[in-house]
């Protein structure tokens, strides 16, 4: 008889390629950025020399696969110029395998200095991209630390859709220091006016490790976050974007590809200063999955022969709240065979958990998914997974 485990293909793969710099650290930001120096200009191509070399490297480990999606994020991978992207881009098509239709996602901020590469990034083979608008209001950007301004956010977006950006996603925060519901509301209003097919928008989290977190500033009281919420979510729904995950929202058939990947628990290949990987193997026993953290400091990474800084191969019960932290970050979850499929392990090993959860109504009764309640106290209900 045929073993479960002997029927498990391996999941969907993507790649996310890490690019370290910015021009200022934002205080809230506990990304591995790196602020560049007055009037310094970062090392392009000493890294894209590593970067290709690390890759190399990888893809050692994903022979005979093929790639589903790219992402570039930092940073602000807006920093590179057209050609390196294209570059990297290049190298990635001629040694991998590439879905006809691969997502290619580079983040970008919309300053003047990035909104002239637009065009560039779209010719060297990047069809989406995530603009960090953050706020439409000049003092809640101030008090961000953001280095753009209400117009130029405007000018970037107006500009990507000119040229002929078909899939953008703006990036939208609530909560900020000060902030009322009204500039809230007023936020997405200008953003959802532009009709891209997607947003993120999210609350400001205070994270160790930040200037916010060394400095708080002063945030909203908990009455207000309600109303920027619940009154957001109608606005939203309203512009024609459905809510698919905790903070992702999309037009029909616009989710975020890569992002999907990883809620769904996909692997990834993660190369660049500070990037985590998640790659699976199904040699001649169970499912293994290894998980690789590349060096965080630019200096070191561009210097190393190999620039892995550590890895290890995830346990059964590391499994069991890695995959249930990200599917259940999913408004509809996931199907009860994702489980195996996923990680390689039998959902009967599960069972008390989620039979648990769903007596305290957290989960819904026929797939791997929050209930409403479960999904407005995700942090308690992962608690059943630990």
């Amino acid at each position: 008889m045929t073993s479960p485990t002997n029927l498990l293909v391996l999941p969907t793969l993507s790649l996310y390629i890490h690019i370290p710099w910015c021009v200022r650290k934002c205080p809230y930001c506990d990304f591995n950025s790196h602020a560049t120096q007055d009037g310094e200009t970062i090392p392009e191509a000493s890294y894209i020399k590593a970067l290709l070399s690390d890759l190399a490297q990888e893809l050692t480990s994903v022979s005979g696969r093929t790639l589903h999606s790219v992402f570039i994020g930092g940073g602000t991978p807006s920093l590179m110029s057209a050609k390196g992207i294209g570059t990297i881009l290049n190298f990635v098509k001629a040694n991998i395998a590439c879905e006809d239709d691969m997502e290619v996602t580079l983040e970008a901020n919309p300053g003047t200095f990035e909104q002239a590469k637009f065009a560039g990034f779209l010719e060297q083979g990047v069809n989406r991209l995530s603009i960090g608008v953050q706020s439409f209001d000049n003092d809640c950007l101030h008090a961000l630390g953001r280095i753009h301004d209400a117009s130029q956010a405007k000018l970037a977006i107006a500009k990507a859709q000119t040229l002929g950006f078909n899939r953008i996603n703006l990036d939208l925060m609530h909560g900020l220091p000060g902030q009322t519901v009204q500039q809230g509301l007023m936020d997405l209003q200008q953003g959802l006016a532009f009709g891209t097919d997607h947003l993120s928008w999210y609350q400001l989290t205070i994270e160790p490790n930040t200037q916010f977190h060394n400095s708080p500033p002063n945030l909203p009281d908990e009455d207000i976050l309600c109303d920027i919420q619940d009154q957001g979510q109608l606005l939203i729904e309203a512009a024609g974007l459905s809510q698919y995950e905790v903070s992702a929202y999309s037009k029909p058939g616009s989710q975020a590809r890569h992002n999907l990947n990883y809620w769904q628990f996909g692997d990834y290949i993660g190369v660049g200063a500070g990037a985590h990987g998640k790659v699976s193997f199904l040699n001649t026993g169970p499912m293994q999955i290894e998980r690789r953290v590349k060096l965080r400091q630019p200096k070191a990474y561009m210097a190393a022969i190999s620039p892995l800084a550590s890895s290890h191969y995830v346990t059964p019960q590391e499994l069991k709240l890695e995959f249930f932290m990200n599917a259940l970050r999913l408004e509809k979850g996931v199907l009860n065979s994702s489980y195996l499929a996923q990680t390689g392990q039998s959902l009967t090993s599960v069972e008390s958990a989620i039979f648990s959860a769903r007596q305290a109504g957290l989960m819904m009764p026929d797939r791997l998914q929050a209930s409403p309640l479960g999904w407005r106290f995700l942090n308690d209900l992962l608690h059943y997974f630990e």
